[in-house]
């Protein structure tokens, strides 16, 4: 066995180096596996809670749901060489008339609802003005407010166009027809998918469907 004492100071240094680069390396592979993607609630495995009757979509509630919809963070990258900027355009009168910008995040305000519609009980569950009119742009879209409607082609029914339909069935048996049942079903989908009305009525102006 080597006595320590006796290793010449070039001997030692080695020594100290080699620890160094043994912890140096541990701490790299410790680092690697401890690196993983950052997410909230997976889109495919979020879990549908149909409202209750008589509850009420309120902001806590959106907001609680927001915070778990799922993001990653984007690549890491050691450096980037600055872009040069480019030269700002001017917006001509066809840029103005077409919107030309990103999709808008909120719909038009939304009509007064006609008593006994499927709109009158969803505006019943969503007490924010701005949400709804979400709501009514959404829904108008997809089905018309139709508690019958199908899509031929995917098979998705009724006002928000549960697909398959029978996922509805978690909020009453009668899904096939009441536009209760489905109105608190597809809250319930929205709140679990965006977070709020609003979100879903982003992501179908964005992409064309929610």
């Amino acid at each position: 066995m080597t006595d320590l004492k006796q290793l010449t100071p070039r001997k030692k240094q080695r020594r100290a180096g080699r620890g160094l680069l043994a912890a140096v390396s541990a701490v790299a592979v410790a680092g690697v596996f401890a690196i993983a993607p950052v997410s909230g609630l997976n889109y495919a495995s979020a879990e549908v809670i149909p409202l209750a009757p008589g509850e009420t979509l309120n902001q806590e509630l959106m907001a609680a749901a927001t915070a778990q919809v799922e993001f990653e963070l984007p690549p890491l990258e050691i450096a980037e060489i600055p872009k040069p900027e480019p030269e700002p355009k001017a917006v001509t009168t066809s840029d103005a008339a077409s919107g030309g910008g990103a999709a808008p995040a909120f719909a038009p305000p939304a009509p007064a609802v006609s008593p006994g519609s499927a709109q009158e009980i969803a505006r019943g569950y969503v007490a924010n003005d701005q949400e709804f009119a979400c709501l009514v742009s959404l829904w108008q879209r997809e089905s018309n407010w139709n508690p019958s409607a199908m899509n031929a082609s995917s098979g998705a029914y009724g006002i928000p166009q549960a697909l398959p339909g029978e996922k509805m069935a978690s909020a009453g048996a009668d899904w096939r027809t009441n536009p209760d049942t489905q109105i608190r079903w597809g809250l319930g989908y929205i709140v679990a998918r965006y977070g709020s009305p609003c979100g879903a009525w982003g992501h179908s102006e964005s992409v064309g469907w929610y």
